[in-house]
């Protein structure tokens, strides 16, 4: 399903091909001959239509492939079965020949957010790292890059990713659904990396933000979104067990906490460009999650507090710069 062969000829991930290749073909067996989820998630695959899209835009906030009318109705129907068959859409939103994926969290709320700091992406390497279906790879491909890489290693989503990206049909993106960790040492390799939504997740933040700077150019640009705490001290919150209803977050701190990682990580000119609370116009329930979301994470008689008493989430976007090393 990849097609990581024709990056043969960039002479930054050439080197890497075959071990990248390896890995991804190690782990698309797994997803689509061993593993029980993977399977009935390639059976969705398989429902879809064969057909090309009359038109694609990637420009506007819910991103549109093809209309409706470039479907006859049992292709139409089967689109729909195998759209359902992905779920839950986490990222989004997308107009699917004609079918409205409202995934559960609005991405161009974030992507707005970001791209009024995003200078010119023309010709840089770009890493997407936790790349889920794609949406921000596919907005970051009207700006023009010379390659986008994702990583997404759970198989839910990188199959998402397979279903749009084989109708956008984009040149010079890829996803391969490995963790950060599993990736080859490609020192210097890319320009601009985006690790949103992912740093909290993380046991070792600054075990990971070092292998970030690792994988940069010097001078490349971090952007980095993840939860934060308000208020100005150097400190960083470790939930007991979980937080809003999760049980993967680790650490969130302050923006000073996080300026501070990131220097001692290698990181200069770092800059908090945007702080924001998250609302239900930015992350909700939809038909197409089938599980809780915001609200159900927030205390009911007290919003600004998760069920556990802890401060509701909050957002910060910081750009980083690679210094050398």
């Amino acid at each position: 399903m990849n097609r990581l062969a024709e990056l043969s000829a960039d002479p930054a991930m050439a080197p890497h091909l075959p071990e990248l290749i390896r890995a991804v073909n190690a782990r698309e067996e797994n997803f689509f001959q061993t593993n029980k989820k993977g399977k009935a998630l390639a059976r969705a695959l398989e429902k879809l239509p064969s057909v090309r899209p009359s038109s694609n835009d990637v420009k506007q906030d819910r991103i549109r492939i093809g209309t409706r009318d470039d479907l006859d109705d049992p292709q139409a129907s089967h689109l729909h079965e195998a759209l359902t068959g992905l779920k839950p859409w986490r990222k989004g939103p997308f107009d699917v020949f004609g079918i409205p994926v409202d995934s559960e969290w609005n991405s161009a709320i974030k992507w707005n957010r970001l791209a009024a700091h995003l200078p010119s992406q023309s010709g840089k390497r770009v890493l997407d790292i936790g790349a889920s279906c794609g949406y921000y790879m596919f907005r970051m491909a009207s700006h023009q890059p010379a390659l986008i890489l994702g990583i997404e290693p759970y198989a839910t989503f990188y199959f998402q990713f397979l279903a749009l990206s084989g109708y956008l049909s984009i040149p010079r993106i890829h996803c391969l659904p490995l963790r950060l960790e599993e990736l080859p040492v490609m020192r210097g390799c890319f320009d601009t990396i985006l690790c949103m939504g992912i740093l909290y997740h993380r046991r070792s933040p600054l075990d990971t933000l070092l292998q970030v700077h690792q994988l940069m150019v010097p001078g490349g640009q971090l952007v980095l979104e993840t939860l934060i705490i308000e208020g100005d001290g150097e400190m960083a919150l470790f939930p007991e067990k979980r937080y809003a209803r999760m049980n993967n977050i680790f650490f969130i701190p302050s923006v000073t906490c996080l300026s501070h990682w990131l220097a001692r990580c290698g990181f200069t000119d770092i800059c908090c460009v945007d702080i924001s609370r998250t609302t239900p116009d930015e992350q909700r329930k939809t038909d197409w999650i089938d599980t809780q979301s915001l609200t159900d994470f927030l205390d009911p008689r007290d919003p600004v507090k998760t069920v556990e008493g802890y401060p509701a989430p909050v957002r910060a976007m910081v750009l980083a710069t690679a210094s050398p090393r």
